[in-house]
């Protein structure tokens, strides 16, 4: 797909991808509309396309990040609630957590989560400053719109000493690993979700372009230093899995 860098949002997470909509404001209608129509095959297809890394690595990371019982969290584009399920595993029956998601389809998905659902975005989320002890986002920064405003949301919904904990698959340093990635999550994915539902197929080809075109690690943690947090760090496992954690 071709990129092309927009000239309106120089915080981007990767230039536009003109294969898939026109340009920068035809973006989040296009994610929102993909994320809706492939909601019930979502949580299958995410099994293939994690490479199995599952409910453990986003409990383990979780606790990792400092998540403990009694904590209010919110779950930033929370999905079908992968990373919500794991959050309220850990907080108990003395915490909260909320889910937010731009997807209707997704909302309803997640509903079975149990956790107060929120429909919104990350660059605007709904509600006020210092209400959370952790923001959790599982596997879709790529998916804002600018890096910028959604952290200096995130900073604004935290409590001082919250932590913010960001699972993403980043671009593989290595030449090998990276042809890997390329020929199982660029191309034997996406053809085995399309024999499932074909809107399956391009969430998963698109999932693959973003992937590829997005920013560095170090870009990433650029912005969260420059939205306020310390301590801002990522730790990668299996040279794929990025874990970004920081503190308000």
């Amino acid at each position: 797909m071709t990129a092309r860098l927009p000239q309106d949002a120089p915080a981007a997470p990767h230039p536009d991808l003109s294969g898939y909509y026109a340009g920068s404001a035809e973006r989040a209608g296009f994610v929102r509309r993909l994320f809706d129509d492939t909601a019930p095959q979502y949580d299958r297809i995410n099994s293939v396309f994690s490479l199995g890394t599952g409910a453990w690595y986003r409990r383990q990371a979780l606790a990792r990040a400092g998540l403990r019982p009694g904590m209010t969290v919110l779950d930033v584009a929370c999905g079908t609630g992968l990373v919500t399920r794991e959050a309220l595993r850990i907080v108990g029956p003395g915490g909260t957590v909320m889910g937010l998601d731009p997807s209707a389809g997704m909302l309803a998905e997640a509903r079975a989560t149990g956790a107060p659902l929120l429909q919104g975005r990350a660059e605007a989320i709904p509600l006020p400053n210092g209400s959370v002890d952790m923001l959790t986002m599982g596997y879709a920064l790529r998916h804002v719109a600018d890096l910028s405003v959604a952290f200096a949301e995130y900073r604004r919904v935290l409590r001082p000493g919250g932590r913010v904990l960001l699972l993403e698959i980043g671009r593989p340093d290595s030449a090998r690993a990276l042809r890997f990635a390329r020929f199982y999550l660029g191309r034997v994915v996406p053809a085995l979700c399309r024999l499932t539902a074909p809107r399956a197929g391009t969430l998963m080809q698109y999932y693959w372009d973003t992937i590829e075109a997005c920013v560095p690690a170090d870009t990433i943690l650029r912005h969260l230093g420059q939205a306020g947090f310390r301590d801002v760090g990522c730790e990668t496992s299996v040279g794929i899995f990025r874990a970004y954690a920081a503190t308000r």
